[in-house]
């Protein structure tokens, strides 16, 4: 009988749960090296706080967690001598980031990669003045925007699958931000698209989807005080 080393039995729990997840959901993870290579390509929307950036199969964000650093140089760089307006491109950065995982699990851990990638930069950057109202903006926002739910099904995962919901969050006179909720399904319509395109560089009649719900403009530091 091989006796194996608690390191080693985790080794092999680990190999195993993997091998199961690939036969039954196709997880792979993508290593860092090739993230980074693949995110050069388009490197220079990956350092524009505002750009959006959604994963249908996010895993637990070896991309946005990526794209989350970069954004964070970026505002590091800019803004960071004035509280405000970091704290302000970090709740739009964060915002711009969306995921969907069919597992839980998954779904917990790129939640929780991408809150603490900001809440150590910020801390580093203001120790003593960091707002934990800012931090729960932030968490408010990852929770919002990373989803357990099937992007084939456009659904949620769980007892009551329900469609798919994202938030758009569009800044709004410097500090408001203004909120409205597209069902992914809404957002992918394709028979709309077929008569409209959803992007046009000629000044053409764009198809716009319509939101399903709408926010009244708030403070960045208050959207996780608004009724869900």
């Amino acid at each position: 009988m091989i006796d194996f080393d608690n390191m080693s039995l985790r080794k092999l729990e680990k190999q195993i749960v993997s091998k199961i997840r690939v036969a039954d959901h196709g997880e792979v993870l993508t290593g860092k090296r090739e993230v980074n290579a693949m995110l050069d390509l388009v490197k220079q929307e990956t350092e524009r706080i505002e750009s959006r950036f959604l994963e249908p199969a996010c895993g637990t964000g070896n991309f946005l967690t990526e794209i989350l650093k970069r954004k964070l140089r970026v505002a590091e760089s800019c803004y960071r001598k004035s509280q405000l307006e970091y704290e302000r491109n970090i709740v739009l950065a964060v915002s711009s980031i969306y995921g969907i995982d069919i597992l839980e699990d998954n779904v917990l851990e790129c939640r929780r990669r991408l809150f603490e990638i900001v809440d150590q930069k910020y801390t580093s950057l203001f120790k003593k003045t960091a707002k934990e109202e800012c931090r729960r903006v932030v968490k408010f926002i990852i929770e919002r925007n990373i989803i357990w739910g099937d992007a084939l099904s456009l659904k949620t995962v769980g007892e009551n699958p329900q469609p798919i919901v994202f938030s758009e969050w569009s800044p709004v006179n410097g500090s408001m931000i203004k909120r409205r909720d597209f069902t992914f399904h809404g957002l992918l319509d394709h028979e709309a698209m077929k008569e409209l395109p959803l992007f046009s560089d000629l000044g053409e009649d764009v198809f716009i989807p319509s939101p399903v719900k709408e926010y009244p403009l708030t403070h960045f530091l208050k959207v996780a005080d608004v009724e869900r």
